[in-house]
C-alpha cells in the first residue's frame, strides 16, 4: 500500500500552478521553482557547498541570504517536488552534514510531514485501542466480550483500508493514498464501529440473563438491527458525498469510511460478533455470567 502523496497530485483536477511548475521543469531542474534550504554558518558556508554538491540528486548550490550568524544556501534538486527521488536526496544531505546544518524547505517538509505522521499514528492508534477497551471492560464487565469487540474493531478498519486503497489506486487512479487518511479513517471507523457493538453486545447482556448466548444474539440482533443497519447506510452515503470534493485525502476518507461503516454494519455487527459469541458461548462474557 502506497502512502504519501506529493504536492501535485493532491487534486483531483490538475490546477494551474500545478501545469506552471510542470511547465517550468521542462526547462529547468525540477527543483528549480522550491529549492531545498540548508542553513549554516558563515564560516562553514565554503564546507558546506562542497559536501553538498558530492551528493547525488543536487542539480545546484547557490548563496541565499546572510547574516552575522546564519547563511543560507539554496539547493535545486534534479527530481521532482515530492518524489521518492527527492526524499532519498534529502536524507542524503541531511546524512553528510553534521548536526550543525538546518536542512529546510518544501521536500523536507514532506519527509518530516511523512515522519511525524507514522509516529503519530503508533502513538495515537494505541491508546485510541486502549480507551475503547476500558469502556468496554466497564460496560459489558467481560473481558472475553471486550476483547473481541476490539478486534472486530481493528479488523474492520484495515479491511477497509486496504479495499479503499485498492478502489483508490486501481478504480479512481489515484497514486497513494495521502499521509492523513490512515490516521483519519481509524479514528471514524474505531468510534462507529464500537458504538454498533455497543447497542448489540449490551442488549445481549440483557438477553443473557434468561438465555443462552445464542439465544441472547439473536434476540438483540432483531432488536437492534433495524435501527443499526439504517444509520450505517445513512452515514456510509453522508460519507461517500465526500468524493465529490477537490481533494483527494478527503475522497479517499470518504471511500474508506463509507466501505468500513458498511462492512461493520452488514458484516461484523450482522455475522461475525454474533458467531464469534455463540462459538464462545458462557466463556464470552468470562469472567461472570449476566445474574437473572
Amino acid at each position: 500500500m502506497n502512502i504519501g502523496l506529493s504536492q501535485n497530485d493532491r487534486f483531483r483536477e490538475t490546477p494551474e500552478a500545478v501545469t506552471a511548475q510542470e511547465t517550468l521543469a521542462k526547462g529547468f531542474p525540477a527543483g528549480a521553482a522550491e529549492p531545498t534550504v540548508v542553513l549554516t554558518t558563515p564560516d562553514r558556508v565554503d564546507r558546506v557547498v562542497g559536501q553538498l554538491q558530492g551528493v547525488d540528486g543536487v542539480a545546484s548550490v547557490r548563496p541565499g541570504p546572510a547574516s552575522e550568524t546564519r547563511a543560507q544556501l539554496d539547493v535545486v534538486l534534479s527530481s521532482e517536488r515530492g518524489s521518492e527521488q527527492s526524499s532519498d536526496t534529502i536524507k542524503a544531505i541531511r546524512a553528510e552534514l553534521s548536526d550543525t546544518e538546518l536542512v529546510g524547505g518544501p521536500d523536507a517538509q514532506d519527509l518530516d510531514s511523512r515522519s511525524a505522521t507514522i509516529n503519530d499514528f503508533t502513538l495515537i492508534a494505541p491508546l485510541v485501542l486502549a480507551c475503547v477497551l476500558l469502556i468496554l471492560l466497564l460496560l459489558l464487565r467481560s473481558v472475553v466480550a471486550a476483547i473481541v469487540l476490539v478486534l472486530t474493531v481493528v479488523a474492520t478498519y484495515v479491511s477497509a483500508i486496504g479495499l479503499g486503497w485498492f478502489i483508490s489506486e486501481h478504480l479512481f487512479g489515484f497514486p497513494a493514498l495521502d499521509l492523513g487518511v490512515p490516521l483519519f479513517a481509524f479514528i471514524f471507523l474505531v468510534a462507529l464501529g464500537v458504538d454498533y457493538n455497543i447497542f448489540l453486545t449490551t442488549r445481549a447482556r440483557e438477553e443473557a440473563r434468561t438465555q443462552p448466548v445464542a439465544g441472547a444474539m439473536t434476540t438483540a440482533l432483531a432488536v437492534t438491527g433495524g435501527v443499526i443497519t439504517s444509520a450505517g447506510i445513512l452515514l456510509a452515503s453522508v460519507f461517500a458525498v465526500l468524493g465529490v470534493l477537490p481533494l483527494i485525502m478527503l475522497t479517499q476518507v470518504g471511500i474508506i469510511v463509507g466501505l468500513g461503516v458498511l462492512l461493520d454494519t452488514l458484516v461484523v455487527r450482522s455475522l461475525l460478533v454474533p458467531a464469534l459469541a455463540t462459538l464462545l458461548g458462557e466463556r464470552f462474557w468470562w469472567p461472570g455470567r449476566p445474574k437473572p
